[in-house]
């Protein structure tokens, strides 16, 4: 079979064809990207963690997640001592149950003691009633034997969703993440403990270390003379994160807002 085409059908066929690129083309250019739509989520309400913060000045926070023993917290305080830095040790309840002369230690040398739950479980499976449980529980202990309540939450595993960080926001936590990871509890060196920040390390950003591992009470001299000699100061996370006239961009990086 041929097929004939006249000149009249020709100019219709390619009429409708221009017209259709033309209308895939506007709807291309108009559609938001990624990283747009990511903004209207988290307008429309989406709730993030502080991972890092938006600073002109060059200070950073280092955090020591404590959920295993204690046996070289007086090293690490020791360490902290002889640089005169302060900073912020994430305490779960049953931790704080087993070494409470740790706990005091820790508060009396002028550190910030942050919430880390109370029973160390996976958050993000919990109600809201539940997570709130998790925090007021954990805040107790640390209260009754410090005098301080904790104002800082960050969720076992580093989990969060919508409800974990409601339930902080009810309890009067601000919850809070890391930019750098040091691996240490995997059993890294203090070399390959700082390679993994020597490069990446800039203004606001917040580290994640645990106590009991076994290379993180000897790392640390290297690591905190290593951060200090690039010009940073070390600063507990409540010394560095924004109290009020902030938001949380995509990446969890808070900003001031004026």
């Amino acid at each position: 079979m041929f097929l004939v085409f006249n000149k009249q059908k020709i100019i219709s066929y390619l009429i409708a064809f221009s017209t259709v690129a033309i209308l895939f083309a506007g709807a291309s250019f108009f559609m938001p990207s990624r990283e747009e739509t990511l903004q209207t989520s988290v307008g429309a309400g989406k709730l993030l963690p502080i991972y890092s913060v938006e600073t002109n000045e060059k200070k950073v926070s280092l955090t020591m997640n404590c959920a295993w023993n204690a046996d070289d917290i007086e090293k690490i305080l020791d360490t902290l001592s002889k640089y005169k830095v302060h900073i912020t040790f994430f305490m779960v309840g049953d931790w704080v149950d087993k070494y409470p002369e740790a706990v005091k230690k820790i508060a009396e040398s002028g550190h910030e003691i942050g919430n880390h739950s109370n029973t160390h479980p996976h958050v993000n499976n919990l109600s809201l009633e539940k997570n709130e449980s998790q925090i007021k529980e954990c805040a107790d202990k640390i209260e009754k034997l410090t005098g301080k309540r904790s104002l800082l939450y960050r969720g076992p595993y580093g989990e969060y969703n919508d409800v974990v960080l409601k339930a902080a926001k009810n309890q009067q936590h601000e919850t809070i993440q890391w930019s750098l990871d040091t691996l240490d509890y995997k059993g890294l060196t203090e070399s390959e403990m700082w390679a993994r920040l020597e490069n990446k390390l800039k203004n606001g950003d917040i580290i994640l270390m645990h106590n009991g591992t076994k290379h993180t009470a000897e790392a640390l001299d290297r690591i905190i003379y290593n951060i200090q000699e690039k010009g940073y100061d070390i600063v507990p996370v409540s010394d560095l994160i924004y109290k009020e006239n902030a938001n949380i961009d995509v990446n969890g990086r808070q900003r001031q807002t004026n």
